[in-house]
């Protein structure tokens, strides 16, 4: 089962001199049950073609797929409801609501789906445990470190149970232990059969949990290959 599909993507953004383009013709299938990490040098377009998998961006050219759904026959509103009920989003920037607590922070994508705020923070509680958050779970956003904000945003991609999730560097700001628990979280994710991962990332250290992963240069995907023995260790140190 294939969770998500680009096939000759093209992505241009308006320049002062014309349009420039950052996707030259990109296809990759992410396939359900498994866990695929998409690597390259900076500026390559990994996290366009992140976007437009995940259909926060309209492709130029191409055709995108997810969960059997072609992005370019929806309209704005049926792109915004496959997001909130099908995608789990993990960005760089944690984006949390300052005035939330974790739990409630956690919680959004059920509040969006018509859950009660109380109840939805309940169901969180066990994501946020099993990221190491369960002391925390009544602290604002400004009591946290980085890296526990970093969690908090990673239960929320996952608290409503996503059928494709997508992570871009999810690890950066984490040290050894908590990078090597939330990417044991994501792999447990991954190996449902009915789910995806997709990671944008430069960590090497993690390239151990990929069942795939796939390279790309100058806007195309140029192809996989095989990823390191299964990581125990995840070793290294970021800032946490």
């Amino acid at each position: 089962m294939i969770a998500a599909s680009a096939r000759d993507v093209v992505m241009e953004f308006a320049g002062g001199d014309g349009p420039v383009r950052v996707l030259h013709g990109a296809s990759l299938e992410v396939p359900a049950g498994g866990l695929t990490l998409l690597v390259g040098p900076s500026g390559c377009g990994k996290t366009t073609l992140l976007s437009v998998l995940s259909g926060t961006l309209a492709a130029t050219a191409g055709e995108v797929e997810v969960m059997g759904e072609r992005l370019s026959a929806l309209d704005d509103a049926a792109r915004v409801r496959l997001r909130r009920r099908r995608i789990g989003f993990i960005f760089q920037q944690y984006n949390l609501l300052p005035s939330l607590t974790a739990a409630e922070n956690a919680a959004i994508p059920l509040v969006t789906a018509g859950m009660k705020l109380s109840e939805a923070s309940r169901r969180a509680v066990p994501v946020l445990q099993r990221l190491g958050l369960g002391a925390h779970l009544d602290r604002l956003p400004r009591q946290l470190s980085g890296g526990q904000q970093q969690r908090v945003a990673i239960a929320r991609a996952l608290v409503h149970e996503p059928s494709l999730v997508v992570c871009d560097e999810p690890t950066a700001a984490l040290d050894a232990k908590a990078g090597h628990t939330v990417m044991e979280l994501l792999r447990s994710v991954a190996a449902a059969p009915d789910r995806a991962v997709l990671i944008v990332t430069h960590d090497s250290r993690i390239h151990g949990f990929a069942d795939r992963i796939v390279e790309m240069e100058d806007g195309r995907v140029l192809g996989e290959r095989p990823p390191p023995s299964r990581n125990d260790g995840y070793q290294g140190a970021v800032h946490d």
